[in-house]
């Protein structure tokens, strides 16, 4: 089995500086990189990690924890996530805590026991105490944490603003916002903010439906919303939280026949992959997801470093018009 001194000799290089490639310490030239890499392949050297882990502080992992993979929303964070991460030397433990804040706990824990260099959590609901004393960077997503390291959210009631005021535009005039998680505190929760502001100054009346845990886990909205436009057959503009939901909403329209965009005119929000994939295509809320991610990986390897960092970033959305209005 090959070892660190034989790539090191096979590399034209010293152990220390093959050994700064593999951790991704200081400064190091691509070519150097490059040398290091073909190596290793020709070797097929594999570092032992549990070793390595025993010996340092950390590892060059980290822990990414989210509610559920199976959202088109954290899939496609994911995604991105593992890439910008590989490209800054880092390799992915991916935690799915599903929605459950004693699964959460428990992999923040169980980061803190295989010595991750730093975690991103992209779920919300373990409690502020189970982070203090974390003596390793914890970047957040869409959630801000007061004894977190930095926070990176997209404008959420500048989203609420754009959808409420597109609607209006539009000519709606009875206006249905589903919204807010029922027992969770979010930063999406400004959707609902801004969208009541603008509505407020046009004097547009609007129902909020505040949805349940357990709806947001499962992705399962149709039931409530056919219930709702049943009842309320005068709605002619929705705001989802979600393009989950707002695909969801085109849906049951399809199956009460009433006609988008003619009757109801529907906005999403995230502008993920599925807002593509529907017919009509939906109008949505694009959430800068790939700069979200890309900046919660450089955070974290800035942290590492032991750089300063901006507590808390904010990144604008823009309304994608597309055939649901």
């Amino acid at each position: 089995m090959a070892t660190l001194k034989d790539v090191a000799k096979e590399a034209g290089l010293t152990t220390s500086t093959v050994s700064r490639v593999l951790n991704n310490r200081g400064y190091i030239s691509n070519n150097t990189r490059k040398k290091v890499g073909e190596a290793i392949k020709k070797l097929n050297y594999h570092p032992n990690e549990a070793a390595r882990s025993l010996r340092m502080k950390s590892t060059n992992t980290i822990g990414l924890i989210v509610p559920h993979v199976s959202h088109p929303y954290f899939a496609e964070m994911i995604s991105n996530m593992e890439a910008f991460a590989y490209e800054n030397g880092y390799k992915i433990l991916l935690c799915n805590s599903q929605c459950t804040h004693e699964k959460e706990e428990e992999y923040i824990r169980m980061c803190l026991s295989y010595k991750v260099a730093g975690i991103i959590l992209c779920s919300g609901s373990a409690a502020l105490e189970v982070f203090d004393g974390i003596d390793i960077p914890v970047i957040t997503m869409e959630r801000f944490l007061d004894n977190g390291t930095a926070s990176v959210e997209c404008d959420n009631r500048q989203g609420g603003v754009l959808a409420a005021e597109k609607l209006i535009a539009c000519g709606c005039r009875h206006l249905l916002h589903v919204g807010r998680i029922g027992t969770l505190s979010m930063p999406a929760d400004m959707r609902t903010e801004g969208f009541k502001d603008v509505c407020d100054k046009k004097k547009v009346p609007f129902i909020e439906l505040i949805t349940e845990d357990t709806l947001y886990c499962n992705m399962e909205y149709s039931e409530l919303l056919e219930s709702t436009l049943s009842a309320h057959p005068e709605i002619d503009g929705v705001f989802a939280n979600s393009d989950v939901i707002a695909a969801q909403t085109l849906q049951v329209c399809r199956k009460l026949n009433i006609s988008v965009p003619e009757k109801v005119k529907i906005i999403g929000f995230d502008d993920v992959n599925i807002a593509t994939l529907t017919t009509p295509q939906l109008t949505t809320i694009h959430q800068p997801v790939k700069e979200m991610s890309k900046m919660a990986v450089n955070m974290l390897h800035d942290a590492v470093a032991g750089k300063l960092l901006v507590r808390r970033t904010v990144l604008p959305v823009n309304l994608i018009e597309r055939e649901t209005t």
